[in-house]
């Protein structure tokens, strides 16, 4: 049997086939456009999946359910939408609209962070780990919890893992969520672009010198580029960033004492210029940093295929 992955976003609907072990065999995107209503966007959800089918020679009968992913919250078990601040979709009752567009007996709904934590944990960085929290870095900071194999959603609800929106400094830089100084703020890439921004404003009033002056457009790899040339400036925004990033692990440490934190996004690339200093600072800042085994700090391996193989999964 076969199963089908949708990872839903803002920009892209990302489709893809696997086999009963998350191979992935095909996979196909189209643009979003998310100006349009729901039905319209799950219409073309469902074209895809049936696109991928056919081109693989295979019949409905032959998938075993499909997976939805969602950039937002979700009430899973309902299979209904709460909330999607970039979509339409907002109180849709998304498996229900999927199946008027694609009869398939089986469809799960998710959200998306969620999802790429289980695969990270099933085939990714984390395989074999007992638990796992996975913190991506893009224009939020989006956290997925895997305990004992399974996603943890929350007890009173479907909606914890809000790992980014826990405050790390009291009456900080506003977020977007309505609170102060929320992790979110200090380090995911959207907050990185602003420190280098803000830093580079000073040293034009200053009249300091930096090669983050020289860059044309200021962007989240601006700092640790010319940190990585030797500029002195840049690395003080670097050494910022990845303090509130350490911060914040140290805070999920705390609380979950995970086998692994797992960490995806673009912000990752920098590879060990980032992941070095950021786990001494972590093991330095930990509860049980006099403890001989503690949490490993890596970086994810699916890349842009965690959404589709994690939505793949989620009827496992």
């Amino acid at each position: 049997m076969y199963t089908i992955g949708i990872d839903l976003g803002g920009t892209n609907i990302a489709v893809g086939l696997c086999d009963d072990k998350l191979n992935m065999i095909d996979k196909e995107s189209v643009k979003t456009h998310a100006e349009r209503t729901a039905d319209e966007i799950v219409a073309d959800m469902a074209s895809v999946s049936k696109l991928l089918i056919d081109r693989n020679n295979l019949n409905l009968s032959d998938i075993e359910y499909v997976g939805i992913l969602v950039p937002g919250t979700v009430r899973a078990a309902e299979g209904v939408v709460e909330c999607t601040p970039n979509l339409p979709f907002s109180g849709l009752k998304l498996r229900e609209t999927f199946k008027n567009h694609l009869p398939v007996e089986r469809v799960y709904i998710e959200n998306d962070a969620n999802a790429a934590a289980l695969a990270e944990a099933l085939v990714g960085a984390g395989k074999g780990a007992g638990s796992l929290v996975m913190i991506t870095l893009g224009t939020g900071v989006g956290g997925g919890i895997v305990l004992d194999g399974k996603i943890f959603r929350g007890g009173l609800n479907d909606f914890g893992a809000e790992l980014g929106h826990t405050v790390i400094v009291a009456g900080g830089v506003p977020c977007g969520c309505g609170r102060r100084g929320c992790w979110e703020s200090y380090s995911s890439a959207t907050a990185l672009k602003r420190m280098t921004a803000e830093r580079v404003d000073e040293l034009r009033k200053c009249g300091k010198a930096s090669l983050m002056l020289s860059e044309p457009k200021i962007s989240a790899r601006t700092a640790f580029n010319c940190a990585k040339a030797g500029d002195t400036e840049a690395k003080h925004v670097v050494d910022e960033y990845i303090f509130y990033l350490a911060t914040g692990i140290a805070n999920v440490i705390n609380v979950f004492q995970p086998e692994i934190v797992l960490i995806g996004g673009g912000v990752c690339g920098e590879g060990e210029y980032l992941t070095r200093p950021l786990t001494e600072l972590v093991n330095s800042e930990q509860y049980t940093r006099d403890q001989r085994v503690k949490t490993k700090i890596l970086t994810a391996s699916l890349g842009n295929d965690a959404g589709i193989i994690g939505a793949a999964a989620l009827g496992r």
